[in-house]
C-alpha cells in the first residue's frame, strides 16, 4: 500500500493543529478590535477606509442588514467579473489580443469565483487577458474568501451574544479579513514563489522551441473508430 497519501494527510493535520491556536487568537484579536486598539495607526487607517467607502465602523448591524450588505457586495462582484470578461478585447493589458469571453462562460466564471468555487471551464492563458486575471479572478480570490470569513464571524457572534441586537459591521469585517488576514498571507506566499523563480510581467507570451522536436502521429483506427491493435 502506498504510504505517501497518509504521510501527506498526517503532515497536513500536524500543521493544522500547530497553527490553529495562534491563528485563532490572531483572528479573535482582529474581529474583536483588539488589534486596532493596540496599534493606533491601524485604527486610523481603518476609520479612513470606512469613511472612503461610506460606512460607519461603529455601526452594529442587525442580521438582516448584515446579510443584505454581504449579498450586495457579492452581486457587485459578479457584475464586475462578468463585465471585465465580456469587454476584455477593448481593455488594456491584453498583449495577446484575446477576444471577449462568451456570455455563458463569463457568467459561469463570475458566479464560480464570487462563490469561491473557482471552477474553471476555460484555458486561463488562452482565454483571459492579464487585466481580467488580475482585476477579476485574483481580486475575487480575496473578496470571496473574505466573505466566507465574515459570515463565519457573524455566525459566531450570533451564538455568543445573548442580548445584543447586532452581529457586527459587514463592511468592517470584510475589510479586516482582506487587509489583516488574506493580504499578509498572500505576501508571504508571493515571496516563496519569487524565491522559486516564478515571474510575472505584462509581456506577450513567448514561444519556446523544443530541444528535441517530434511529430505526434495519431493512432490508426478501424472502420468502427477503434484504435488498431499492433
Amino acid at each position: 500500500m502506498n504510504t505517501s497519501p497518509w504521510i501527506q494527510i498526517g503532515l497536513f493535520l500536524t500543521v493544522l493543529f500547530v497553527v490553529a491556536w495562534p491563528l485563532g487568537r490572531y483572528l479573535a484579536s482582529i474581529f474583536d478590535g483588539q488589534l486596532t486598539r493596540r496599534f493606533i495607526w491601524l485604527d486610523k487607517f481603518e476609520h479612513g477606509f470606512c469613511r472612503l467607502i461610506g460606512t460607519n465602523p461603529e455601526e452594529d448591524m442587525p442580521w438582516q442588514r448584515y446579510a443584505t450588505a454581504i449579498v450586495l457586495f457579492n452581486v457587485i462582484g459578479v457584475v464586475v467579473v462578468y463585465g471585465l470578461q465580456r469587454f476584455q478585447s477593448e481593455l488594456p493589458l491584453n498583449p495577446q489580443s484575446l477576444g471577449d469571453v462568451s456570455s455563458d462562460s463569463a457568467l459561469n466564471t463570475a458566479i464560480s469565483f464570487v462563490t469561491n468555487t473557482n471552477w474553471q471551464g476555460y484555458g486561463g492563458e488562452s482565454t483571459m487577458s492579464y487585466l481580467t486575471q488580475m482585476l477579476a479572478l485574483t481580486v475575487q480570490n480575496f473578496t470571496s474568501g473574505a466573505t466566507g470569513i465574515a459570515v463565519v464571524i457573524a455566525l459566531i457572534r450570533g451564538f455568543t451574544r445573548k442580548n445584543a441586537t447586532g452581529i457586527g459591521n459587514a463592511w468592517l469585517d470584510l475589510s479586516r479579513s482582506i487587509f489583516y488576514v488574506l493580504l499578509p498571507l498572500s505576501f508571504v506566499f508571493a515571496l516563496i514563489l519569487v524565491s522559486q523563480g516564478v515571474i510575472q510581467n505584462f509581456s506577450a507570451y513567448q514561444d519556446a522551441k523544443l530541444a528535441e522536436p517530434f511529430e505526434y502521429a495519431a493512432p490508426k483506427k478501424d472502420l468502427d473508430g477503434q484504435p488498431l491493435q499492433r
